[in-house]
């Protein structure tokens, strides 16, 4: 699809690998499918009256790895990136944002997130999940994210093919 490598997940490898590695292809996955496109074409919406952008994806992910990482293991009250409120559906309105703005979030909240997973001792740790006013463990954590990512990565693909009409894995 474009000159951006991914690193292939382990065939073989203990849990926590395992999960790292499928997150780490995941995010590595949504910034190919965003790599050569200028802001407009990021910005460029799926079909009315969808606000569902590629530009917009990045927003809302990067919304989700503060939601999952930093609230639930550092603080429960970090404000989001795009929202007063926890309000995934204002980051995908992304007609004033720019590639520099939306990728510097992201990336980080993905840095965030990654040494957030290293320091943790184990999968089990636990954080507090405010939302849902309940304990999660890193486990849960990192399969609901790797969800997240898989979920939106299949919109990114029908978003690129829609903008210049680049497909591939």
């Amino acid at each position: 699809m474009t000159s951006q490598t991914r690193t292939a997940p382990p065939r073989s490898a203990d849990e926590r690998a395992t999960l790292r590695a499928f997150l780490d292809y995941h995010r590595a996955t949504l910034a190919m499918k965003c790599e050569g496109l200028t802001d407009d074409e990021l910005r460029q919406r799926s079909m009315p009256p969808s606000t569902l952008s590629l530009l917009g994806l990045v927003r809302h992910m990067a919304e989700v790895e503060r939601a999952w990482f930093r609230r639930v293991f550092e603080d429960n009250d970090a404000p989001m990136v795009w929202s007063d409120e926890t309000d995934f559906q204002a980051a995908y309105d992304a007609s004033a944002s720019t590639r520099s703005e939306a990728f510097a979030a992201w990336d980080a909240e993905v840095a965030h997130s990654r040494r957030i997973e290293r320091e943790a001792a184990s999968l089990d740790q636990a954080g507090h999940q405010p939302r849902w006013s309940a304990d999660v463990s890193l486990r849960m954590v990192m399969v609901h994210v790797l969800l997240e990512y898989g979920r939106h990565n299949g919109h990114a693909d029908l978003l690129r093919e829609g903008v210049d009409g680049t497909v591939g894995a």
